[in-house]
């Protein structure tokens, strides 16, 4: 039994890279008109498979017991409702192919919708066809059990760029079945109707296979669809919307109404059929063409000259509504084939196995939010996201105003800097289950006034910090903090590039600067920074990118680019870390303009490899004027504070802060936990010359904290321990 399986897996392999090799370049007469892919290429699919003797063999022996079912009309039951399961699977890499759970659900009740009738545009077919539009007594369920028995909602997904390449829809399957978020492993197609969503199909909005006897046991029988095809809301639309019920139509061994073949206008399609007597012969439209009458011959069933039945599901009309009663009786014979593996779907046992029958329980507790970072006094929305029956809700916000809620969809506010944890408890009323997310929320801390300076010295470490966020793109390497490597000190943020492969992004995203005062103090902005790099070898191209947003990260705008030689012309082939200031490249940024200027500006670091070397970041600056190579603190430039010490350090009793100003004037000192989260916020009345501020410490446990030093010139952060 193995042989035939691995030759089949191979045949496959090698006949879909020849076919999608083939025909990434468009056939403009298979597309419908306006549209840039070929509608479907189904036919063109089992037209090359079956050049291998063996898969036409099995074919040929699936469509005689085919055959012999539909020859028997009688034993086909009436008014008999056949379930399948249905699983989505979405590939994606984090772009608009990542479709929603809403554009999913649209998509899965169109297509009941017009397999059970129920569209009311069936009632306005032309006036030749009234009576005609058929309900072909099949509803489409979402399976709620993986193959392991694990509860789900009926949708996976899988993040690989593979979503972007569809040259071999196998390699496409083979990247969901080891990635998946639900189940690694096959998802057989005798037990459930798989439909892969991805951003590129090779070149076709749609495809799939034809039953048979040589694939049905296989998750690869199922279908392929492009997202924009799916539904008709989100990255979709309604003149899309129902190419899924095409290739479901395909999936159940209907042909095109002109024939078995992917070639619509073409005049010799008049000496073929569909092998169904109430679809009229005709040649195939890539519009809604209402007069279309392109064979004119007698029709043997109609007994006249007949329209074509443009507004076909099997067609590639714009108008497509009706299914006739020919077409159900070979879908509906289809499923009743057990050498494909279709009879198998709608069984008793095969719903109860995957959670298809309708009755639905709460397994699993989940939720989203509209984001996870936010300024201090923003409100993040909450979603249930729960599967699969849910009446009541118990949510608790760490940190959040309200703290708790019984609403299924809450919005919390937040207005305390730190990092939070949400927690929801849900039930059906019987089950209950809870999903607790840490670290889930970041409220983001404001800085003062400018100017304003990062070197990174006063942390452990990049992760859990309010003031800083870290993005990792590819979940693998991500940006560090080095404790031996600095400009200016002994720190830095670093990325370990170089070993990487492909291509990977990462970010560092700072939290708000305020700018606000800017328009009253001064006519000019500078960004400045500076960064270590070698590439790897002289070819070579990666890119440092910075970002800016003026509402807190809702939308961001690229504001420097840096790439290839402008990013350095250096090499090294070995993993390379800077040694001297000499390393080191400083850059100047004046074009943080006006319409920046507000309390809750961000920037972002986003470095782009692609197996290149190391990259290093340090004395980020912001502050008013034309730039400065120097870095500008204001409180030692501008002379107003000196001598800044902090002693005993570490400490166990008290905490001694010693300073001299050269006037009078107000300071604020605060502590705060090593995230960023304020302890204690203190106003001093400094007077000109020397001052010493004795602070109690027994109150803080053993740790690591900050002291923030500000005045109106500027601030200073010193960290201190307590033992």
């Amino acid at each position: 039994m193995m042989k035939p399986f691995l030759l089949m897996s191979a045949f496959t392999l090698f006949s879909m890279n020849i076919f999608f090799a083939q025909n990434r370049v468009i056939d403009p007469t298979n597309t419908r008109d306006g549209e840039a892919v070929e509608y479907c290429v189904t036919h063109k699919k089992m037209n090359l498979l079956k050049q291998d003797p063996e898969f036409k063999k099995a074919f040929d022996k699936s469509e005689e017991e085919f055959r012999s079912i539909l020859a028997n009309k009688e034993s086909i039951p009436k008014a008999t409702l056949y379930k399948i399961p249905v699983v989505f699977h979405v590939l994606h890499n984090n772009g608009a192919e990542d479709i929603s759970d809403e554009q999913i659900l649209d998509a899965l009740n169109i297509l009941n919708r017009d397999f059970r009738r129920l569209n009311l545009d069936a009632n306005n077919v032309q006036s030749v066809f009234q009576g005609m539009p058929t309900d072909v007594e099949v509803e489409f369920v979402l399976a709620t059990k993986a193959p392991n028995g694990t509860c789900f909602k009926g949708i996976t997904r899988t993040v690989n760029s593979l979503t972007y390449d569809g040259a071999d829809g196998g390699a496409q399957v083979d990247a969901i079945v080891s990635g998946n978020d639900v189940y690694n492993g096959q998802w057989a197609g005798n037990k459930y109707l798989n439909i892969f969503i991805v951003a590129e199909a090779g070149g076709a909005a749609g495809y799939t296979t034809n039953p048979s006897s040589w694939s049905g046991t296989l998750m690869d029988n199922g279908i392929w669809i492009l997202h924009d095809y799916v539904g008709s809301i989100g990255t979709s639309d309604s003149q899309r919307s129902r190419a899924l019920t095409h290739e479901v139509g395909h999936w159940l061994n209907l042909s095109h109404t002109w024939g078995g073949n992917n070639n619509p206008g073409n005049a010799s399609s008049c000496g073929t059929d569909d092998d169904v007597n109430d679809t009229p012969n005709c040649i195939g439209v890539t519009s809604c063409n209402l007069n279309a009458n392109t064979c004119t011959a007698i029709d043997p069933f109609f007994g006249s000259d007949m329209k074509d039945n443009v507004e076909n599901y099997m067609d590639y009309s714009y108008c497509s509504k009706m299914f006739t009663q020919g077409q159900v009786d070979r879908m509906r014979a289809a499923l009743l084939v057990s050498s494909t593996g279709r009879s198998n779907l709608w069984t008793t046992t095969n719903l109860n196995n995957t959670g298809a029958t309708g009755t639905t329980y709460l397994c699993k507790a989940e939720f989203t939010a509209n984001k996870t970072s936010v300024c201090l006094g923003d409100s993040i929305e909450f979603a249930d996201d729960s599967y699969n029956a849910v009446t009541g809700w118990n949510w608790t916000f760490e940190g959040g105003i309200p703290a708790s809620s019984t609403e299924q969809n809450p919005v919390v506010t937040y207005s305390t800097p730190g990092v939070y944890s949400v927690t929801l408890a849900a039930t059906d009323g019987t089950n209950s289950d809870s999903e607790i997310k840490t670290g889930y929320v970041r409220v983001l801390p404001t800085s003062g006034s400018l100017p304003f300076f990062e070197g990174f010295e006063s942390y452990t470490s990049l992760s859990n910090l309010t003031n800083w966020e870290v993005f990792n793109g590819n979940s693998n390497n991500t940006f560090v903090l080095d404790n031996t490597i600095g400009h200016s000190g002994t720190k830095c943020a670093k990325l370990i590039n170089f070993g990487q492969s492909g291509s990977n992004i990462d970010a560092l995203i700072a939290a708000p600067v305020d700018l606000g005062s800017v328009a009253s103090q001064g006519a000019q902005v500078t960004l400045s920074f500076r960064y270590a790099y070698r590439k790897k070898t002289s070819s070579d191209l990666e890119y440092l990118k910075v970002f800016v947003t003026n509402d807190c990260g809702g939308n961001w705008v690229q504001r420097k680019t840096l790439s290839g030689n402008a990013l350095t012309t250096l090499t090294s082939s070995t993993s390379w870390a800077p040694s001297s200031a000499s390393d080191w490249v400083t850059v100047h940024m004046i074009n943080v303009t006006s319409e920046y200027w507000v309390d809750n500006f961000r920037y972002k670091f986003q470095f782009e490899g692609n197996g290149g070397n190391n990259f290093y970041l340090d004395d980020i600056n912001i502050y008013l004027g034309a730039p400065s190579d120097n870095i500008v603190l204001g409180m030692s430039e501008m002379g107003e504070i000196q001598d800044l010490n902090l002693y005993p350090n570490p400490t166990d009793k008290e905490l001694n802060l010693r300073f001299s100003v050269s006037e009078p004037q107000q300071a604020w000192i605060q502590i705060s936990d090593i995230s960023g989260k304020q302890i204690e916020l203190h106003s001093v009345n400094a007077a000109s010359g020397a001052n010493l501020v004795m602070l109690d410490a027994t109150k803080f446990a053993a740790g690591s904290y900050l002291m923030t030093v500000s005045t109106q010139a500027g601030r200073k952060v010193l960290p201190f321990v307590v033992k």
